[in-house]
């Protein structure tokens, strides 16, 4: 009889591993690769952003917002960034983002498969579960036409989001077996698409802006960072911290619509200050205007959507087609008809429902001994680390309670 196995060598499931093993207890960790922490490296563009000195609920999203408080406290916070101190990694803080000094993200993965080594955890990669089965206080693990029994099980094999990192979603399936109810799963942290009749003509262009989020016409959220305009619609940091409730508002068949403001440093109403700056300008074509603060593809688009000429002059325009060209400069439209698969996103919006799980232990209240960790749970956070941190917390708490550390 095995006392711990967990399934899946990710972020989670490693932390959970170290905590867990303690003194002459067996721990196993069966991860379906050839090699643990695989999406760990790519993360934060292989730096990996693994916490930020920030932390609000208003980083996360979730249908049991109560419950994100009692796991993102400070206590837990500081619990995990304390464990990432004792197992050597010197931090580098950027914009409140923490990454390893070395800007690897390899850096992290070998700390901590280092310290799972030391502590004795059994790592056995290669290893596709295939089935579970609890039988009176044992867990059945069908793994390679091989049989392992145990008697706690973590699953902490991650969501649908990046397949090819080996995270198939294969952990919803159990859980659903155990009778865990599960929100649904869709691309969070994800490229927005639309149809556009511009897309090519702005591809390859970025810009610092602030973009709004309106759902049936009703205002969501806002976002400020850099943009990315490709040809298929639009992208970065600001439009991945809003996809969350695109994903869910397109599910809901709502219309999306995300609104750009080109130029957020007029702090002023956006007429007259294109009237001044018309006037201080005023040898130069609309085109030739607006390339002086606009990528030359964007003036284009904008101009084209507004439906005017760059070869006409500013105070040429009259009242309509001013407020029009003001309009897109400030609130252009951009519908959203879907989102990238979850081949390209981050994370998952959606997975077993929290008011499942003790916030404190990660245990299942369904199923005594099965706990749940890291994206398998429904809670996804912004961009910044705060994905990684419910990784670090939701293992560290289940590791701790199993191996005899729990407060």
């Amino acid at each position: 009889m095995i006392d711990v196995i967990i399934v899946g060598g990710g972020a989670s499931g490693i932390v959970a591993s170290i905590f867990a093993k303690r003194d002459n207890n067996r721990v196993v960790v069966l991860e379906r690769n050839s090699k643990c922490l695989k999406k760990l490296l790519m993360t934060g563009n292989g730096k990996c952003n693994y916490f930020n000195e920030v932390y609000s609920l208003n980083n996360y999203h979730s249908e049991d917002m109560d419950i994100v408080d009692k796991i993102i406290s400070d206590n837990n916070i500081n619990s995990a960034k304390e464990f990432f101190d004792s197992i050597g990694i010197v931090p580098k803080i950027k914009n409140g983002c923490y990454y390893p000094f070395s800007n690897q993200a390899s850096t992290i993965r070998n700390a901590l498969l280092l310290e799972a080594n030391n502590r004795g955890v059994e790592i056995v990669c290669d290893s596709l579960v295939t089935d579970i089965k609890k039988i009176n206080n044992s867990f059945i693990v069908n793994c390679n036409n091989k049989e392992y029994i145990c008697s706690n099980l973590v699953l902490a094999s991650g969501s649908y989001a990046f397949p090819k990192t080996g995270s198939d979603g294969m952990g919803y399936s159990f859980l659903e077996e155990f009778n865990h109810t599960i929100i649904k799963p869709l691309p969070a942290l994800v490229q927005l698409v639309s149809n556009g009749n511009y897309l090519k003509e702005w591809d390859g262009v970025r810009s610092d802006v602030r973009v709004e989020l309106f759902e049936d016409e009703k205002y969501i959220d806002y976002q400020e960072g850099e943009i990315q305009l490709t040809n298929y619609g639009i992208s970065g940091i600001c439009i991945f911290n809003l996809s969350h409730y695109v994903t869910r508002g397109l599910n809901d068949n709502k219309k999306e619509v995300i609104k750009i403001n080109f130029v957020p440093f007029i702090e002023t109403l956006i007429t007259p200050w294109m009237d001044n700056y018309s006037k201080n300008n005023s040898n130069k074509k609309l085109g030739e205007l607006l390339e002086g603060f606009l990528n030359y593809k964007l003036v284009k688009v904008i101009l084209k959507v507004s439906n005017l000429s760059s070869d006409v002059y500013y105070n040429d325009l009259d009242n309509e087609e001013k407020l029009r060209l003001c309009k897109n400069l400030r609130s252009f439209p951009v519908e959203v008809v879907s989102t990238k698969s979850f081949d390209s996103c981050q994370v998952c919006n959606g997975g077993v429902k929290l008011s499942e799980v003790n916030p404190k232990t990660f245990e299942s209240m369904l199923v005594s001994n099965l706990f749940i960790t890291g994206e398998l749970l429904n809670i996804n956070g912004n961009c910044g680390g705060y994905n990684l941190t419910v990784c670090w917390i939701s293992g560290m708490l289940v590791g701790k309670y199993i191996g005899g550390l729990y407060d």
